[in-house]
């Protein structure tokens, strides 16, 4: 069967076999320039680091007092999960900056989407 008379053969270049590297510079330059980033610059993210996780019943919860210690789900020395609005990013470990408490990141997680 032949093509439609009103068709064109075209061809179409090759994609690189990592789309991050080619020969001159980089496949995603044009998809997003950097000018176009500053527009989301300064809205406001909520960034939460979870030490650890525990369920209680709110009867336990209400004898807490002053002093009382509550087992979480992690152990000294493994990761802590980072969270950026509610959805896992990375995971790191705590670090002290001044006497103040801060994270290194040791792992960014990939998006399940």
């Amino acid at each position: 069967m032949s093509p439609p008379k009103d068709t064109e053969n075209v061809t179409f270049a090759e994609l690189p076999d990592d789309p991050k590297k080619t020969d001159t510079d980089n496949f995603y330059d044009d998809m997003a320039p950097e000018k176009e980033l500053h527009a989301i610059y300064d809205i406001p993210v909520q960034v939460s680091a979870v030490l650890g996780r525990t369920t209680m019943q709110v009867s336990q919860l209400l004898k807490l007092g002053r002093g009382a210690v509550v087992n979480l789900d992690r152990r000294i020395g493994e990761p802590i999960d980072v969270y950026v609005n509610n959805r896992l990013v990375a995971r790191g470990e705590v670090v002290v900056v001044d006497d103040k408490l801060g994270i290194t990141m040791t792992e960014i997680v990939k998006s399940e989407n």
